[in-house]
């Protein structure tokens, strides 16, 4: 007969056993389970790259066909690649919308960085009265229409002589831009550290030297997300310069580019080569930073 501290001991041993038996199944579980929702989001990661990028390839692709091929063979590739449409839409005044689009995008990037990167850092660091108040009109902002200011807007403009100029155009998109970039580099800034600015502080520093010395280097990703996120609003918008631009050799991108489809008709390849030249720089220009794109997105969301 066993004694009972042996039988306990057995007891104990099939238990701790089970437990360990039972913990590896449902490990084994988890990991398949993991797994297959894994290959899961890699799949709907694939499905939207590829609904996002096919387009693009084809309008580039598309563009060097014939106008009588483009409709034959939609979705083969060229056979006799017809570069000479996009010299004709360079030609046709694309290149002229090009150089109107770049003048406004860097006007209006660094006049939003600027500006913004000040707002943001005194409503970081600075106590003031009303500070708080100042803020939450600043980011009411956001909640202005466009649609619903264009005539003020117009008003105001002819009265400055300023419209149908880029100067006019490059305010409005540093105007209508400055809410939501302040929002997102105050949320930023308020995460750095203070120990370099108090050390710089006691070395005798300047706000205005912190600010270029210690708080620019230390934002460069916030600063380089809302550069990208500024182009590309001043790149593609439509509304404004429909409405503050009349003369023909000022029109940007997209104003120029519906020109363009009612100047060359049915010769659809052209049209195309000039909606693939307007969308390449913003292309080649995400895929340079988009590395400090998404951390400055990421930490401006996230603090």
């Amino acid at each position: 007969m066993e004694p009972a501290a042996y039988g306990h001991r057995r007891v104990y041993k099939a238990s701790v056993n089970g437990a360990r038996t039972g913990h590896a199944r449902t490990a084994t579980r988890r990991t398949i389970l993991d797994a297959v929702l894994r290959v899961c989001v890699y799949i709907l990661l694939w499905m939207f790259a590829l609904a996002i990028i096919y387009p693009l390839v084809w309008m580039i692709y598309a563009s060097l066909k014939t106008n009588a091929e483009l409709f034959s063979n939609t979705w083969g590739l060229p056979t006799d690649p017809q570069w000479s449409n996009w010299s004709l839409a360079w030609s046709q005044g694309v290149g002229q919308f090009v150089l109107n689009s770049a003048i406004v995008t860097a006007g209006s990037i660094a006049g939003v960085v600027t500006v913004s990167a000040w707002a943001a850092y005194a409503l970081s660091r600075f106590r003031f009265p009303l500070r708080d108040i100042v803020f939450l009109l600043l980011i009411g902002g956001m909640m202005l229409a466009p649609q619903v200011a264009l005539i003020p807007l117009f008003r105001l403009l002819n009265n400055l002589h300023l419209y149908n100029t880029y100067w006019g155009l490059i305010i409005l998109y540093v105007s209508f831009r400055i809410p939501f970039t302040v929002f997102l580099m105050r949320a930023y800034m308020l995460g750095l550290p203070h120990e370099m600015e108090e050390s710089a502080v006691v070395d005798g520093a300047t706000h205005w030297q912190i600010f270029w010395l210690v708080i620019v280097p230390l934002s460069k990703p916030i600063i380089v997300s809302a550069a990208l996120l500024q182009a590309l609003f001043s790149w593609n918008e439509f509304l404004f310069a429909l409405t503050f631009l009349q003369d023909q050799s000022m029109k940007t991108l997209p104003i120029g580019l519906q020109d363009l489809q009612s100047r060359v008709l049915t010769n659809w390849p052209v049209l195309l080569s000039g909606m693939s030249i307007a969308a390449l720089p913003m292309i080649v220009l995400f895929v340079c930073a988009q590395g400090r794109f998404v951390r400055g997105l990421a930490d401006g969301w996230g603090k």
